[in-house]
């Protein structure tokens, strides 16, 4: 009996190459397109500082798993920002989802896609997550016009 698959299934698995994303916008260019934006980004290259100042190394390590993450890999950046997109709109977290927002568009994700992510996210959430919807598309409307 000859078989066409390997006995070790996870010899022919192969890792894909991950590196970084390919921006299409900086940060600044968002931040001078968006008064919303640039408020958020200013608050969390702060808040950051702080954190940073700590020098604590768990903190240091989730930070790279979290990097690390989206990077470009079996799945595209544009789509695992997208996907945290829904997971912050779904646990109603306006910080997350003003970064995956903004990360999506300095990546070149159509409006029209953040928006449906968006409706996942409601229809996955409920209603609770309508007035995070409301916050987010006021961003929206302002990266996008």
């Amino acid at each position: 009996m000859s078989t066409t698959t390997s006995q070790n299934p996870a010899a022919e698995r192969t890792t894909p190459e991950r590196k970084e994303p390919t921006y299409l916008f900086t940060e600044k260019y968002v931040a001078d397109k968006s008064e919303l934006a640039r408020k958020f980004l200013d608050t969390r290259e702060r808040l950051n500082a702080n954190v940073d100042n700590a020098n604590n190394f768990l903190v240091k390590r989730f930070y790279n798993i979290d990097h690390n993450t989206y990077l470009e890999g079996a799945l595209s950046a544009k789509t695992k920002e997208l996907m945290g997109l829904v997971a912050s709109a779904c646990l109603r977290c306006d910080d997350c989802i003003f970064y995956h927002a903004i990360q999506a568009y300095r990546l070149g994700v159509p409006r029209a896609e953040q928006e449906e992510a968006l409706n996942v996210a409601l229809v996955v959430g409920g209603s609770i997550v309508v007035p995070h919807l409301r916050r987010v598309y006021e961003l929206l409307e302002e990266m996008y016009e």
